[in-house]
């Protein structure tokens, strides 16, 4: 009879785990379609909008990051400052998160953002305290790789690795609709691998990153020593910026390429070739189906991403006898890590209204016990 015991009560253990995992994959669907707010900070600037349950944005406000000298509190303030007022104009059930920097695995803490003062920073926590909705924290390349799942170029994908390319490297790893976060809570980081043994010097401290060769820093940097060393091929964004080298920036660079400056199209393609190369380096150990190209410098379309496809085939390990990933560029441009933290929120908002609701019930109960 014990052994009976022991073997149905496995089973029923097991049958509860099958239970929580179908659950957790099909959360997206099952949440509340109620609107939530989504907000992403970066180093210059804060975004704040409503979004609905199908990923519209019903309205957005934008405003620069205080200053990273500044205490945690004034960020924090600048964001209970823009919840409240689109409070103020929409029913809001939850907050979502996305911050530049590493969050812990229970999405509490953020432990470390390069472009603000938060260290170990107990970001939910304090913004629950302040807002009279729950609160959601993650890190802006996985809310922004979210929301590509959900409502972007990567709809229907099981295995999906995305890439954010910005100032620096970011990323993201989504498996049968969850996103993968590690351990602790910092999966991702792909832009410091390092590719380049001895090469550049990171601000992370290492030396030749990815994100040193593949990156808006490095195209920006790469343009700029050329127009320092009065290279004859950088004449054309030399006069571009009135011999003025510290106005050049990557859209610039991007712009004068569409329109033919053979440098920045050069550039352009030494950084696809980059990427291509550390993309390979991922499908290796990580075998995704597709590969999600964001961020700012995504926006130079196929005069990166064509050279990142051709060096992706030409470094894949086993080309030729396995199927490739597909890389796709981004299709909700930078307000991608609000929608994807405002939906992820939708999840808290759920288990916020069951919360409620048990504590209705129970308030219910030892009311009517009290008139019995």
């Amino acid at each position: 009879m014990s052994m009976y015991r022991d073997l149905h009560r496995g089973t029923a253990r097991a049958t509860v785990l099958r239970t929580v995992g179908t659950r957790e994959r099909r959360s997206h669907l099952t949440a509340p379609r109620v609107p939530t707010v989504g907000i992403d900070i970066g180093g210059t600037k804060v975004m704040a909008g409503v979004v609905d349950a199908d990923g519209n944005i019903l309205e957005k406000l934008r405003t620069e990051t205080p200053d990273k000298s500044k205490s945690p509190k004034v960020v924090e303030d600048t964001i209970t400052e823009l919840v409240l007022d689109l409070s103020d104009r929409h029913d809001v059930h939850a907050v979502g998160i996305g911050a530049a920097g590493w969050v812990d695995a229970d999405r509490n803490r953020v432990l470390f953002a390069p472009h603000l003062s938060w260290r170990n920073e107990p970001l939910r926590d304090r913004l629950a305290g302040r807002l009279a909705v729950p609160v959601m924290v993650d890190n802006d390349a996985n809310t922004a790789a979210w929301a590509e799942w959900r409502f972007g170029a990567g709809r229907g994908e099981d295995h999906l690795v995305m890439i954010t390319l910005g100032t620096g490297i970011g990323g993201a790893i989504l498996e049968d609709g969850q996103v993968k976060r590690g351990k602790f809570g910092v999966a991702g980081e792909f832009g410091h691998m390092q590719v380049v043994p001895g090469g550049h010097r990171c601000p992370c401290g290492n030396r030749g990153c990815w994100e040193q060769y593949s990156s808006g820093n490095a195209l920006v940097r790469e343009a700029r020593e050329l127009a320092a060393a009065e290279s004859p091929v950088a004449y054309g964004i030399t006069d571009r910026v009135g011999g003025n080298i510290g106005e050049i920036t990557g859209p610039l660079i991007t712009e004068l390429a569409r329109s033919g400056d053979a440098m920045c199209v050069e550039l352009l393609q030494d950084i696809g070739q980059w990427l291509g190369v550390g993309i390979a380096n991922l499908a290796a150990a990580l075998d995704p189906s597709c590969f999600v190209i964001g961020g700012g410098v995504s926006a130079a379309d196929d005069l990166l991403i064509a050279p990142a496809r051709d060096a992706f085939r030409r470094h894949l390990t086993g080309r030729g006898y396995r199927p490739e990933a597909r890389i796709v560029k981004a299709q909700l441009g930078p307000e991608a890590g609000m929608v994807g933290a405002a939906d992820l929120a939708r999840l808290v908002a759920r288990r916020f209204r069951r919360a409620n609701r048990r504590r209705v019930e129970r308030y219910e109960r030892y009311a009517q016990a009290g008139r019995g």
